[in-house]
């Protein structure tokens, strides 16, 4: 078994438990940094005993962060949420949280620091998450120069609130939104999805690889999708007949503004403002074939979880001859 600690934040996460699982694997101990203990402990059994040990830490706390880190030869920040609600803010969780993380990892004197951030961070973004993402890759950078940062795009993977959202609605709804500036572009923003699986063993690549120290990378699948065709790969797999609406932005938004109300939206204005812009790979980007993997593809995987959402086929009676 390997000597190296790893603290992971956000260690139950979609991408933490995929991470912690494969850290195990490895022979790492992992330190699984989380606000609820209890709700991490199905993680213990992905090693040895003792090898994956939950402790309580909150990312917007100085203490607990701390001591999280206290040891720990890397650090790895898999820590989001999708839209603010109370003290979890993409300013108190990408920004402050992030950066908080970054100076203990270096306090602590820990060699390594990956910083999981998101594709399409940007500081002119019209989109609150993007600018939060960028502001937090820029103070991660200054409180731990040699921070490798991560920008996977929409993941996926059994677990995903991605294609089995679509599912569900698919499953209830008799017709489904695309968005647009107008009916003839609806559906046209291109997304890159990666497979959480890939986007895992491209982390554990990295804290392998030193000569990785201060690079960004970029996660992304084999191939592009428009969203009009994302909707119409989960109608194909779940054996469902929708509408596709086409739905303009700023009608999108006013239902949205509603939606915002309930304790976990399904769809808020800022993520529409990251549904008008294509969500790609960037040009000459470092990525996962830099780190020597090849690309899993969503046509390989997301069938095999979309599968519970079919309707029951009707069996034919058995008969005797």
């Amino acid at each position: 078994m390997a000597n190296r600690l790893v603290t992971v934040f956000g260690g139950s996460g979609f991408i933490g438990r995929h991470l912690v699982k494969r850290l195990a694997a490895s022979g790492d101990r992992v330190c699984v940094a989380v606000r609820d203990v209890e709700s991490a402990r199905f993680l213990k059994p992905m090693g040895d005993v003792g090898q994956v040990v939950p402790v309580p830490a909150n990312i917007r706390d100085d203490d607990s962060v701390n001591a999280a880190v206290q040891g720990a030869d890397a650090v790895v920040t898999s820590v989001g949420v999708l839209f603010n609600r109370g003290h979890q803010t993409f300013g108190s969780i990408h920004v402050d949280g992030a950066e908080r993380v970054a100076k203990a990892a270096a306090s602590a004197g820990a060699k390594r620091l990956v910083h999981v951030s998101a594709l399409g961070a940007d500081p002119e973004s019209s989109s609150a998450y993007a600018r939060s993402k960028a502001e937090g890759e820029a103070r991660v950078r200054e409180a731990f120069p040699g921070a490798t940062v991560v920008r996977p795009g929409v993941v996926f993977g059994a677990e995903d609130q991605f294609f089995n959202r679509f599912a569900a609605l698919a499953r209830l709804a008799p017709a489904l939104p695309i968005f647009g500036h107008g009916l003839f572009d609806a559906g046209s923003a291109r997304l890159q999805p990666v497979y959480v699986g890939d986007v895992a063993e491209a982390i554990v690549r990295i804290l392998d690889d030193g000569s990785t120290m201060g690079e960004t990378f970029e996660l992304g699948g084999p191939r592009t999708y428009t969203y009009k065709e994302i909707m119409e790969l989960v109608l194909q797999e779940t054996g469902r007949q929708r509408l596709l609406v086409p739905v303009p932005f700023w009608a999108g938004k006013i239902k949205a503004a509603v939606l915002e109300l309930l304790p976990t939206p399904p769809l808020t204005r800022d993520q529409l403002e990251l549904l008008a812009t294509d969500n790609v790979l960037s040009d000459h980007a470092k990525g996962l074939s830099d780190l020597g993997l090849m690309p899993s593809s969503v046509e390989a995987i997301v069938p095999r979880y979309l599968e519970r959402y079919r309707r029951r086929a009707t069996r034919s009676p058995v008969t005797s001859s």
